[in-house]
């Protein structure tokens, strides 16, 4: 996209936002919001109109001026049918996402077309680079999922999404924007080797080792005093650290995920290895807390708390948007 196409595409975003306002979702396209210009397709067309329209006048040519009015004609009709694409087409989509940084923050949305004709080739783009086609039968709802690849940990912002239309011939290019937030939360990439510090009560205290012999639960860094039968001398042997195997009777004492317990580490390697403890613990079924420089997450489990941790990994410190 050349640098002109670029401003004129922010004036339209800005000039379109202050007019409309914001919007609650789900929306109904109205004809106030759809705008309408012609292709590079769409001007060649014209300047060859133009052309043979000089020549058919200059050779005083009827066929060649009946051939005019009759491509002029249909490029009228074309431009009527790309506006009336987005005419009354609704559109909802979910307004949050979450994912993790190197992978895709997906939106899910819902396409509603309640009149008697198709609403084909319905594009939407969320950012730069960021699109897709859809077609829509009468009637009919269509379920789309955009994803937008994401490369680093952070909160994404996009304030409008965009619908547009180059249906039927690619003469014209119609388009919408729809002033609703889309919020994709970015959690670091899950990784690192270390395991989670030992279990510890809510002020701080670390708790005795109570082992039960029913139900594995996991493995736990090597504390001293802890018997040596516990120890899971396999990992020990693959080079990893010394760890210790623990039982379902453990697993009914909360763990707190601490920063601070990841000393020496930088602060993304730190998130990274925080963001791996939740979605291991999650996976055990074990209450957890969260504890980080000014934040705190009383211990819980289950998805809303998991989710909960990792927009927190995904929100410390960063100030990413778009």
């Amino acid at each position: 996209m050349s640098r002109l196409a670029q401003i004129a595409t922010v004036f339209f975003r800005s000039w379109s936002a202050r007019r409309h306002g914001r919007d609650s979702l789900p929306i109904t396209i109205n004809r106030r919001r759809i705008y309408i210009l012609p292709t590079r397709f769409g001007l060649t067309l014209a300047v060859t109109l133009f052309g043979m329209l000089l020549a058919a006048l200059n050779y005083n040519s009827n066929l060649g001026l009946a051939l005019v009015f009759l491509l002029a004609s249909a490029a009228l009709v074309a431009m009527h049918h790309c506006h009336r694409n987005l005419l009354g087409l609704s559109v909802d989509v979910n307004p949050e996402a979450d994912t993790f940084a190197g992978a895709e923050a997906r939106f899910d949305f819902t396409l509603s077309n309640e009149s008697a004709v198709d609403r084909c080739d319905i594009e939407i783009r969320c950012a730069a680079g960021t699109q897709l086609a859809s077609n829509v039968a009468p009637g009919t709802q269509q379920w789309v999922t955009l994803a937008m690849p994401v490369t680093r940990r952070g909160v994404i912002r996009l304030k409008q999404f965009e619908l547009r239309s180059r249906y039927p011939f690619g003469w014209f290019r119609a388009w919408t924007y729809v002033q609703a937030e889309l919020t994709a939360f970015v959690a670091p990439e899950p990784r690192g080797l270390r395991m989670p510090p030992c279990i510890v009560a809510g002020d701080g205290v670390a708790l005795p080792e109570s082992r039960g012999d029913e139900d594995f639960a996991g493995l736990r860094a090597y504390e001293p005093g802890i018997p040596l039968k516990h120890m899971a001398w396999k990992v020990l042997a693959r080079g990893g650290e010394a760890v210790v195997r623990s039982y379902s009777s453990q697993s009914a004492q909360p763990e707190w995920l601490e920063w601070s317990s990841l000393d020496g580490m930088e602060k993304e390697a730190r998130l990274s290895q925080m963001c791996r403890w939740v979605i291991n613990t999650e996976a055990a079924h074990r209450r957890y807390g969260l504890r980080l420089p000014g934040i705190k997450i009383a211990p819980a489990r289950g998805p809303a708390h998991c989710c909960a941790c990792l927009r927190v990994l995904a929100q410390f410190e960063s100030g990413t948007d778009r």
